[in-house]
């Protein structure tokens, strides 16, 4: 207790000290009556956003599929019937991303380069993805020209009312597309009320010999657009597409989360004066006829951060079980190794996507973390054809050791019988590591 008196005017004298940054042993940090100097320019430089950006990634891919020998795809790739046991692919390619800014002007690209080697040999491309220019007319009126990605629809896998893009990859369907040649704009109001926001966005898509030809027939001028609104808290677009590249077509799309973890979506489009082609190989039609497609889908997301997504598709311009039916057993005739075969592989072309048949469910889970592994994603995914009863199933795992890198191991079974979408397939199973490196 005598030593208490002593203890407290030591903390009186190191008080002072502390309060003016001094350390025991070492300098002055700050001298009595000097003023903290703050170089607000410097500041201000290294937080000013940059007019411009580039990013993109480097990714090696190696892939491996077991062949099915005796199915319908394999005799319509290999006629000769010379591949057997393993076919190896390997990818490498480049992403390159920029954009620049100026004022209410910016320009934005996208290019993708792919070099392949398999069983044919090497081959090489390099894709315009996107490279528009963007013009910021109004708070409210926005133009852009060039080639774009549009984005319509609310689903995950598909999209019935994508009418200006490319089909997705429902196994990848988070990869990057190649879009179209395109005048756009997007008109904006917002609103107090139920009626939050109306948004008008029309496009005009060309079509010439070299101008979007992979769109439909050339010499076109083709015009569609996008009515969005938020109403009560829904998302709900209606969109249209008028041209003689294709058919006229109508759609409309609704988003609405019913809790902060569950939401749900839907699509519906009427393709008007759809033509079928034939499953017998000929080059005769099946007729002209109005085609629905819809979809109906849910992403619910738990506690512990598990995302599962299920999705139902109705592909009305697709194929019935019967008309596939005649398709395989043409295939396995003699003809179809002779030069008269070349129309079922004609026919083969008209298979668009990955699911050209008309009912599918699709259902993918993925759990961030697991066990408290950090940056580690395992998922599944699931896609059914309720038409025949095959399916493909695809566990996978995405690592990312380092902030810059990402590994991603999967693999795919194909299971189905004889004269089902998914048996027919020419693999069995395909396994792919893909590894990206972002820049």
């Amino acid at each position: 207790m005598t030593h208490a008196p002593a203890h407290f005017l030591m903390l009186l004298c190191l008080f002072p000290m502390a309060a003016f940054g001094q350390e025991s042993g070492g300098e002055s940090q700050q001298q009595p009556g000097t003023e903290y100097q703050i170089d607000l320019a410097q500041i201000e430089k290294e937080t000013e956003k940059k007019p411009y950006s580039l990013g993109g990634f480097l990714e090696f891919q190696p892939a491996f599929s077991v062949l099915d020998e005796e199915s319908a795809f394999y005799r319509l790739r290999f006629p000769r019937r010379n591949e057997e046991g393993i076919l190896q692919q390997y990818n490498s390619g480049l992403r390159l991303e920029g954009s620049y800014q100026k004022g209410a002007a910016g320009f934005y690209v996208t290019g993708n380069g792919l070099l392949k080697k398999d069983y044919l040999g090497w081959k090489g491309n390099v894709d315009l993805y996107q490279g528009y220019l963007s013009l910021r007319v109004s708070p409210n009126l926005t133009l852009d020209v060039g080639k774009k990605v549009i984005k319509w629809g609310k689903g995950y896998a598909w999209n019935p009312v994508a009418f200006v893009d490319r089909p997705k990859n429902p196994e990848d369907p988070l990869e990057a597309l190649e879009g179209f040649y395109v005048l756009s704009a997007d008109f904006v109001k917002s609103f107090q009320g139920p009626l939050k926001t109306l948004a008008f966005s029309p496009v005009v898509l060309p079509v010439t010999g070299s101008v979007n030809h992979e769109f439909g027939e050339s010499a076109h001028v083709n015009v569609g657009g996008k009515l969005s609104s938020l109403l009560w808290d829904t998302d709900l677009d209606f969109l249209f597409l008028a041209g003689s590249s294709r058919s006229t077509r109508y759609g409309i799309d609704l988003s609405r989360n019913i809790r902060s973890n569950f939401e749900v979506h839907g699509e519906w489009a009427w393709i008007t004066d759809f033509q079928r082609s034939s499953p017998t190989g000929s080059a005769a039609s099946a007729g002209k006829s109005t085609a629905h497609s819809m979809l109906a889908g849910a992403r619910y997301l738990t506690a512990s951060e598990l995302t599962v997504i299920a999705e139902y598709y109705h592909n009305g311009t697709g194929f019935f079980p019967d008309d596939m039916d005649v398709f395989y057993q043409n295939v396995r005739t003699p003809e179809a190794s002779s030069p008269a075969g070349s129309q079922l592989s004609s026919f083969q072309q008209t298979l668009s996507g990955t699911n050209f048949m008309r009912d599918y469910l699709y259902v993918r889970a993925s759990q961030k973390e697991p066990f408290g592994i950090l940056y580690l994603t395992p998922e599944v995914t699931s896609i059914v054809g309720r038409g025949d009863g095959s399916f493909t199933l695809i566990p996978g795992i995405t690592y990312s050791p380092r902030t810059n890198l990402q590994l991603r191991l999967r693999g795919a079974f194909l299971i189905g019988g004889r004269g089902t979408e998914y048996g027919e397939k020419q693999n069995d199973f395909r396994m792919e590591l893909r590894m990206r490196y972002f820049y």
